[in-house]
């Protein structure tokens, strides 16, 4: 399947702010958007203004490399979302955050979104006793995640549980770091989704246009 291979300090310098896609580095003063705060290119320290469809487009650009999605999974998932019965933004969120490469994040397992897509993908995660390898999995409440036991000494895995410690912890699912197994105990709260902050109200007038 397709995905971006390229520098993606670049992304959070284009978005003007941090997406922490690069894991503990971007708690350092070694991130890009510290040491460089202005767009990336030739032109990137020039002033613009941005029209009110510019910053719709902005606002899903963010979003949508925030979960390291491609245009057409993200447009998918506003799709699914315009046919629930809540408000779409908030829907879209909910679909995204139950990604399996996303939990595993929100967990602790995972210093970023594309290390959990590795562990998903390399065959290290169990869902309700059963291996699943497919990041876009989405996870239903009340399912038990943990981490296949021979793959436990993982050193990335073990440096990612131990940054954990300094992020939110969200409310909506347990962790158990000790035995590497977590539970998702209901549907995401929005309140809790605001690190960076996301307007995804933008991104519903964006495809509604």
């Amino acid at each position: 399947m397709a995905r971006y291979i390229g520098p993606v300090c670049k992304i959070c310098r284009r978005e003007a702010q941090k997406l922490y896609l690069k894991g503990e580095r971007c708690f350092t003063e070694k991130c890009a958007v510290v040491r460089r705060p202005y767009p990336p290119g030739q032109h990137g320290q020039r002033r613009l203004k941005l029209s009110e469809y510019g910053l719709r487009l902005r606002e899903k650009q963010k979003m949508r490399r925030l979960y390291g999605l491609l245009e057409k999974q993200f447009a998918g998932y506003y799709s699914q979302a315009t046919g629930l019965k809540g408000r779409t933004g908030e829907e879209m969120l909910g679909l995204i955050e139950r990604r399996l490469d996303n939990v595993l994040y929100r967990m602790g397992f995972a210093a970023s979104r594309a290390q959990g897509r590795q562990l998903a993908r390399h065959n290290h995660i169990l869902i309700n006793g059963k291996r699943v390898n497919i990041p876009s999995y989405r996870v239903s409440p009340n399912d038990k995640i943990e981490i296949r036991e021979k793959s436990r000494k993982i050193a990335y895995l073990q440096a990612a549980l131990a940054q954990s410690e300094t992020r939110p912890k969200p409310s909506w699912m347990d962790v158990d770091k000790d035995n590497f197994s977590g539970v998702f105990r209901s549907m995401p709260v929005r309140d809790e989704m605001n690190e960076p902050m996301i307007r995804e109200q933008y991104v519903v007038e964006y495809y509604s246009r």
